[in-house]
């Protein structure tokens, strides 16, 4: 199975999600995707063997625990395989960070110009003891 097949699958994706936050147990894992996906704990079982016999997942016991990890071989080998595909977007990618921080600069010159400038009142201001005509 290569890599992008491996994360073609929504609860496979979700589960590693999952273990890039940090090393969970299978309980944990069991918990959360049964009840996101409606899958049994069998199935999950059978998508953690996937991640793991395919590079994504590493799992190490721990009394009667078993926990599992991201590994990064997985991932790796499907961010080799997409990398020739970033001419894409990475010009796109690139143009944006330059138009964020173009806007955040705009900000915070405006900013700096409020702060400095006397703001100008136009509304007239009338004395109780003046009367109106």
């Amino acid at each position: 199975m290569h890599a992008l097949d491996v994360l073609g699958d929504p609860v496979r994706r979700r589960i590693l999600e999952m273990l890039a936050g940090g090393e969970l147990s299978a309980g944990e894992v069991g918990t959360q995707v049964q009840a996101e996906f409606g899958i049994s704990q069998p199935a999950v079982s059978q998508q953690l063997k996937v991640l793991r016999d395919h590079g994504f997942a590493t799992v190490r016991p721990e009394g009667t625990r078993r926990l599992y990890a991201v590994d990064p071989q997985g991932p790796r080998e499907a961010s080799d395989w997409l990398s020739p595909f970033e001419q894409f977007w990475r010009p796109r990618l690139d143009a944006l960070g330059t138009e964020l921080a173009r806007g955040k600069r705009q900000r915070r010159l405006a900013a700096e110009r409020a702060a400095v400038e006397p703001t100008v009142d136009n509304t007239e201001h009338h004395h109780p003891s003046q009367q109106e005509s």
